[in-house]
């Protein structure tokens, strides 16, 4: 049986898996078993770049996170080795990174995720990892606002020479 120490370190990181899960606004759970040390190292790299915290986790912990937040769908896939990675600000970045690191090596395998405290399926993971990232969708959203203004700058241009020409 273990010692009250090592039960009050489990209950408190409990406590802040749990706080992380309700903070979170996108997620998702990986079976992380097969890799080597160094393409975790460099997938972690990519993922703490981006923002994405990513740990592993025992699933009876994170059985006892979950059940403390609106997550309760995850229980189902919590067998093997388990892997979460969250992002408090960004919704498609984990599933970016994870469904792309999982394309490329085959014992890589994503089981679950969630968006909004709304657990999701592969089909809709799929799905997030192939949006571009924010920064992209962005700059695409500006350049379709900025062409019609620059179209019109460049008429009253011509505009303005056609006058100057004539006088």
């Amino acid at each position: 049986m273990p010692s009250n120490k090592v039960l009050e370190q489990k209950k408190a990181y409990v406590a802040e898996l749990s706080e992380r899960l309700k903070s979170s606004i996108a997620g998702v759970l990986v079976n992380y078993s097969g890799i080597t040390v160094a393409d975790d190292t460099k997938l972690r790299k990519e993922l703490r770049e981006a923002g994405v915290q990513y740990t592993v986790v025992k699933n009876t912990l994170l059985k006892l996170a979950i059940a403390n937040t609106e997550l309760n769908g995850l229980d189902s896939v919590l067998e093997g080795t388990t892997a979460i990675a969250t992002s408090a600000d960004d919704y498609v970045a984990a599933a970016r990174i994870l469904s792309k690191f999982a394309d490329n090596h085959k014992n890589f395998e994503i089981k679950n995720g969630f968006i909004d405290k709304e657990v999701i399926g592969l089909d809709k993971i799929s799905g997030l990892a192939k949006l571009p990232s924010r920064e992209i969708l962005l700059a695409k959203m500006l350049g379709s606002m900025q062409a019609p203004i620059s179209g019109l700058a460049r008429v009253l241009n011509k505009i303005a020479e056609q006058k100057e020409q004539q006088a």
